[in-house]
């Protein structure tokens, strides 16, 4: 199928290009002028209107018709438009998406931990990405920053950050926009938005809708073979509405209200590679075959790109249960505009935003009942408030700024644990089969079926700040920037368990107590009757084996963030530049069961980096051709990093982490109808040789000389789009784009992390065990190369568009994440990334 749409494709792009009505030709002037109004692209980076290649920053500047024209439906598909930009997700709903600028992104599904990339929504911003995934409509412009940020938005980031800012109301013209879109997978998609002035040039409300619904891309099938769901379906809806206001005297307001709803099934995940010593057991006791997985895969990755055709088939999801979660958020955010005389203005931002989430899913990807997630139910309250007064002095050379910012931010989560009536089996194949296929209930006169465990995470966040960006003209071509913030984080939060039935546990205790359970077997039968996630929260109570424990504990940091630019101005429209920028992201509390176990401390330390950059803009030819090209080193400090080792999540501080490379951006017009597009990324993404800082660690030692997580080396676009009228009050497009990637790792770990019994059977040398361990299977996502196409033909005005497209048309598969298959240390599994979609949408303006 996709490699009809493509060839369909392909003969209608043909057709556009070939079917061209004489017509009479512009004047050279008036091309010149269409380039200039095209490619002039105005964006607030700088918290100031200003053109895109002026200002000494990296970003790209994104607009609603690429928006359109590549399929970007939401943030999570930037990924599309800017080769530095790339995301993963996994199946929680409120904290799995992980955003990365130039390979550096912070994974985790830790509640606790903030993103490296930060989300600002029409200058509101976003605590957490899962709270941005809402649908893209009525988008004025998108600005993906590159590189820590910190002196000019609300809130420090350490990678970079996302500047989102929607259609602000029109106080003049009354008018709107219907879009229309089916396509496969039963995609339906409606967006709207009408636009109506109360009070010409005063006030005017704008109102914004969509609906998206979609069936899964993934089978979700039982241990039988028998399809009980489906995995990547979409339910979701959007409304915002908006009040714009502004006086004779300058003063400017901006109301926004907006809510979202969704029940989505993501994600459930693909099995790569089998645990051969214990799915081979699980028949012998009694279970299913194939160890409960319908599709076993022992010898090839079913991601593989050589063998993809015949892996298609194999693309479905074993679990004994389809992932569901529940979303519904509001907000409300204010914005004022409010002249100081005639070089100076006061800007004042707030922000309140409720986040509710409800999941449940099966949390070890197979067709037994191990062990579920019955109920996990996120509530995040966030509110900010951000102030600014900038202006201009010294005759226009100076542009300064000073402000301050506050949050509040408010979380709490509870989940539902159970283990399931298969858990003992799976023990039984765990332990070779030689304790028969029920060992705890033999050892501990219990049935680990009827455990259960409530945990309640929670954390109360404060941060407050004050900065100043200011740009002084040092001459007419050369300006100096400096920028200073000033940053204070207060958190509380903690873990409590507010319901535990856990006989398992007990009796297991007590068969060790008592000898009744035999030595070889006593390891086993203590961690997997007392499994972390379901464990009584009894910390050190019990002798010789420590059990979570509950607890409370403060974080506090503070830190000043600053940076400094020199630009140059040359005679032609070239700009040249220079930064320093040192860049911070606060730490936090680990909120998970295991946090404390031991006497662990579960804080971890703030992210700090120090990126150095230089680049150049340039615009040739009367701006025919954009050119735009940047180089960084990035180095990180500290570097923040979770890791679910197959029982548990780990959380620890990485001494250093670097990213450093080239980015190239290109718009090439050669007429005012034909636009070419190239974007580069070359990034060396790092855990250099010495990140533990000379201090062994098993888990951070392991990292070091390997490439962060989902940071592929080369990452390339290109693209073209063809506008055109053709006659008869009619316009004609193509569009197409291609985006390749080298290879990635898609897991934390290269290798396998060392045990401590590893450990010491190299004599306590850490890095010997290292060293020796071995390199993790299927973790390499192999370089692939997608392109999307799109095809349109409608009215010069607009009225009316019929658009045919397809993303990913050549249907490559691929994978964000993979990890270890939660108990079953030798199994390895991982979430799909978008298949190939194609539809047709109508669009109408008015």
């Amino acid at each position: 199928m996709a490699r009809k749409f493509a060839a369909y494709a392909a003969g209608l792009m043909a057709s556009s290009v070939l079917v061209q009505p004489a017509m009479a030709q512009e004047s050279a002037e008036a091309q010149a002028e269409d380039r200039v109004s095209d490619n002039t692209i105005i964006v607030t980076a700088t918290r100031r209107a200003e053109n895109v290649q002026d200002i000494p920053i990296a970003v790209t500047a994104v607009t609603p018709e690429q928006l359109d024209k590549q399929g970007v439906v939401n943030v999570q598909n930037i990924t599309q438009v800017s080769p530095s930009f790339s995301t993963s997700s996994a199946q929680i709903a409120s904290g799995s998406v992980v955003l990365r600028i130039r390979g550096v992104g912070t994974t985790s599904n830790n509640i606790g931990f903030e993103s490296a990339v930060g989300i600002f929504v029409d200058g509101a911003y976003q605590s957490r990405p899962g709270v941005a995934l809402s649908e893209f409509v009525d988008i004025e412009r998108v600005e993906v920053l590159r590189g820590p940020q910190g002196t000019l938005f609300g809130r420090n980031t350490s990678a970079g950050a996302l500047n989102i800012t929607t259609n602000r109301p029109d106080l003049n013209e009354f008018g709107g926009f219907v879009n229309a879109t089916y396509g496969n997978f039963d995609l339906i998609n409606i967006q709207g938005a009408i636009n109506a002035p109360l009070i010409e040039d005063t006030l005017a409300v704008r109102l914004t809708g969509a609906y998206r619904e979609r069936d899964g891309t993934v089978d979700v099938i039982d241990g039988t073979g028998t399809q009980i769901g489906e995995s990547g379906t979409i339910d979701q809806k959007l409304f915002r509405a908006q009040l714009g206001y502004e006086s004779e005297g300058g003063l400017r307001l901006r109301l926004i209200g907006d809510y979202s709803d969704a029940s989505n099934g993501c994600c459930a995940a693909i099995q790569l590679l089998a645990d051969n010593n214990i799915d081979a057991v699980i028949p012998a006791l009694g279970g299913p075959a194939n160890g409960g997985f319908a599709n076993p895969v022992v010898a090839r990755d079913p991601f593989d790109q050589s063998t993809a055709e015949a892996a298609l088939d194999t693309l479905t999801a074993t679990a004994s249960r389809p992932p569901l979660a529940d979303v519904e958020q509001w907000g409300i955010t204010g914005e004022l505009e409010f002249p100081l005389g005639d070089n100076a203005d006061l800007i004042l931002i707030g922000s309140y935003r409720d986040f509710s989430s409800s999941e449940n899913y099966d949390l070890d990807f197979s067709g037994l009942d191990i062990f579920d997630v019955d109920r996990l139910d996120t509530d995040i309250q966030t509110f900010t408030a951000e102030a600014r007064i900038q202006g201009d002095a010294l005759d226009g050379r100076l542009s300064w700024m000073v402000g301050g910012f506050y949050s509040d931010e408010q979380i709490n989560a509870d989940i539902d644990f159970a283990l399931g009536a298969d858990y003992d089996l799976l023990v039984g194949a765990i332990f070779g089969g030689a304790a028969g296929p029920a060992p705890l209930q033999l050892f501990t006169g219990a049935d680990p079926a009827l455990t259960t465990a409530t945990n309640r995470y929670f954390q109360s966040a404060e941060s407050w700040s004050i900065f100043t960006h200011n740009v002084f003209d040092i001459t007419d071509s050369l300006s100096l920037t400096v920028g200073l913030r000033y940053s204070d984080e207060t958190k509380t939060g903690g873990f409590e368990q507010t319901e535990s039935t856990n006989p398992a546990c007990t009796g297991a205790v007590a068969g060790v107590v008592n000898g009744t359970t035999p030595a070889p077997l006593i390891g086993g039968t203590l961690g997997l009757g007392c499994f972390a996630f379901v464990a009584p929260a009894l910390g050190d109570a019990v002798p010789f084996f420590p059990l979570p424990a509950e607890f409370e504990v403060p974080f506090s940091d503070n830190e000043l963030i600053y940076t400094g630019k020199l630009t140059y101005q040359f005679d032609a429209p070239v700009t040249a530049y220079a930064s320093f920028t040192h860049g911070y992201k606060a730490g936090g509390i680990n909120l998970d069961i295991t946090a404390a176990t031991g006497g662990a401390d579960p804080t971890f330390l703030s992210e700090e980096v120090d990126a150095y950059e230089v680049g150049v803009k340039a615009q040739f030819l009367d701006d025919a051709v954009t050119l735009n090209v940047a180089g960084f080193i990035e180095e990180f400090s500290n570097f923040q990093v979770l890791e679910f080792t197959g029982a548990q999540f780990t959380t620890f501080n990485v001494n250093r982490a670097i990213s450093s490379g080239v980015e190239i951006e290109s718009v090439i017009r050669p007429t005012a109808d034909l636009t070419f597009n190239a974007g580069l990324t070359v990034t060396d993404a790092r855990y250099p040789d010495d990140c533990d800082g000379g201090v062994p660690n098993a888990n951070v030692t392991t990292l070091c000389g390997n490439t962060l997580t989902n940071a592929p080396s080369i990452v390339a676009i290109a693209g073209v789009n063809y506008d055109k009228d053709i006659g008869s009050n009619l316009r004609g497009f193509f569009s197409g784009q291609v985006r390749t990637e080298s290879d990635r790792r898609t897991s934390t770990q290269a290798r396998s992390v060392p045990s401590a019994a590893t450990i010491a059977s190299f004599g306590g040398d850490i890095q010997a065990a290292v060293d020796a361990a071995p390199l993790v299977p299927f973790d390499v996502q192999d370089s692939n190369t997608k392109v999307n196409l799109r095809v349109g033909i409608g009215a010069q005005d607009e009225s009316w568009t019929l658009e045919l497209w397809g993303v990913n048309v050549t249907d490559q598969i691929t994978r964000g994440v993979t990890f270890n298959t939660v108990l079953r240390g030798g199994s390895r599994s991982a979430f799909a990334q978008e298949p190939a979609t194609y539809g047709v949408t109508v669009r109408s303006k008015f």
